[in-house]
């Protein structure tokens, strides 16, 4: 094993940033600095404050598509008719309205509007709740929602009701259509079908959707104007989550999509939990080790080239004695971002233990796994990392091997071997097996 003269450094891609702003429209400063601090805490999301309508229209007027959603004051002093939802729905935006009072004259005059939802400005809870529907938004841009119905103005009426949550939509005219759709467009959460449809209705479809996915990896949701509880019981139980009887109240509707992805959403979270690291958000190393001996042992079989990389944070222990665990922390969290975003897809990263991370590489060759060595150890060198009024920086070593062993263990060993080559000479370099050459 020699170590790898590093060629010139390439920097890693700057992630992209979507920048999405919450406008909050509202008189009241208290109000619309409680909303920006719990909109940045909740939702992760940054604000802008407009305190009239005059200033919403000159927020609106340069680069409106910045905005993810607006939460808009009914009554504000230059417009006490609610004229600054139309100003934000004129911008194709989704619209959380507060009020300061409630009877039905109210509700029915905010939800005529085609709004998200409306809440009072009566406790903290309340506003807790607008961040809660904010981040929901936010979200949901990544969601993808099935309707199945044949009738075509039915089916645009829900698809204007989903894309007010910023739900990105697909429409099918029937059972055989959607089965076509849920083939070929992969990421689908929730189907929304009718029940009765030509050449397939919603029962035969809920069933033949059900031998492919579960309950926790698809919601279905059932829809028809007969309202027989028999009719909604065979519905359950050929396996749809949840059933809505034509015509509907939008709160409810809301109220029920919004349930059915947030659990599937759940699920997800704590199926994801016991395969990732805590800290870092990577495969934790039971995970690694029980994806990496498939694609090990695959490898073996059909003599495919795979590429075990070791690599630590050097002098990792210094940083912790130095600034403390909390910014060793930060410097892991850091790095683990950064391996995240150079590696593909298709290979798997994980947090070994400590300091150490391990990846598998798939259809590559030596020359090209050094420059990907060469991009994460320039990466990591070159980006400052932020801890309170501390600015830190840290080097990565790394170590590789293509030879395949007669054990993943003993690949990583390796691997780590190399590792310890490229320590010993002089770190913040990498080190490819010998026997690769």
């Amino acid at each position: 094993m020699t170590p790898t003269t590093p060629p010139p450094a390439t920097p890693a891609a700057p992630s992209a940033n979507a920048g999405e702003r919450v406008l909050l429209i509202d008189d009241s400063q208290a109000i619309s600095r409680l909303l920006r601090a719990c909109c940045q805490d909740i939702a992760g999301v940054e604000s802008e404050i407009a305190g009239s309508l005059a200033e919403a229209q000159a927020l609106l007027s340069h680069n409106p598509q910045r905005f993810l959603a607006a939460v808009v004051d009914l009554n504000l002093p230059d417009a006490i008719e609610g004229e600054a939802i139309d100003l934000v729905q004129a911008h194709d935006l989704p619209v959380i309205v507060l009020t300061a009072h409630y009877d039905e004259a109210i509700r029915e005059r905010i939800l005529a509007k085609n709004i998200v939802d409306y809440l009072l400005k009566s406790s903290l809870h309340e506003i807790d709740h607008v961040a809660a529907l904010v981040r929901r938004i936010h979200r949901n841009c990544s969601v993808k929602v099935l309707v199945v119905d044949d009738s075509r103005s039915f089916r645009n009426y829900l698809v204007k009701l989903l894309e007010q949550h910023r739900l990105h939509v697909l429409q099918a005219e029937n059972g055989r259509v959607a089965l076509d759709i849920m083939r070929s467009e992969t990421g689908i959460e929730l189907v929304i079908t009718d029940y009765n449809m030509p050449e397939m209705d919603g029962l035969a479809l809920i069933s033949a959707l059900r031998q492919q996915y579960s309950r926790s990896e698809l919601a279905i949701i059932g829809i028809s104007e007969l309202s027989s509880s028999a009719l909604s019981a065979r519905l359950l139980k050929s396996g749809a989550n949840d059933f809505i009887t034509k015509p509907f109240l939008v709160e409810e509707f809301y109220c029920r999509i919004i349930q059915n992805i947030e659990q599937i959403e759940l699920i997800r979270a704590i199926r994801d939990s016991a395969l990732r690291d805590y800290l870092t958000g990577l495969y934790n190393r039971r995970h690694f080790f029980s994806a990496g001996e498939t694609l090990h042992a695959a490898a073996r079989r059909r003599q495919m080239a795979v590429a075990a990389v070791m690599l630590d944070i050097d002098h990792f222990k210094r940083v912790n004695d130095t600034y403390g665990h909390l910014a060793g922390d930060r410097v892991i969290k850091q790095v683990a971002t950064i391996l995240a975003s150079g590696v593909r897809e298709a290979d798997l990263l994980g947090r070994y233990g400590g300091e150490e991370f391990c990846i598998l590489l798939t259809g590559t060759d030596r020359d090209y796994l050094a420059v990907i060595l060469e991009r994460l150890r320039s990466a990591v060198e070159s980006t400052p990392i932020v801890h309170e009024d501390q600015t830190l920086s840290v080097t990565i070593s790394l170590g590789a091997t293509f030879d395949l062993s007669e054990s993943l263990q003993a690949m990583i060993d390796r691997a780590d071997a190399c590792l310890y080559r490229a320590k010993q000479g002089g770190r913040n370099r990498f080190v490819i097996d010998d026997a690769d050459g």
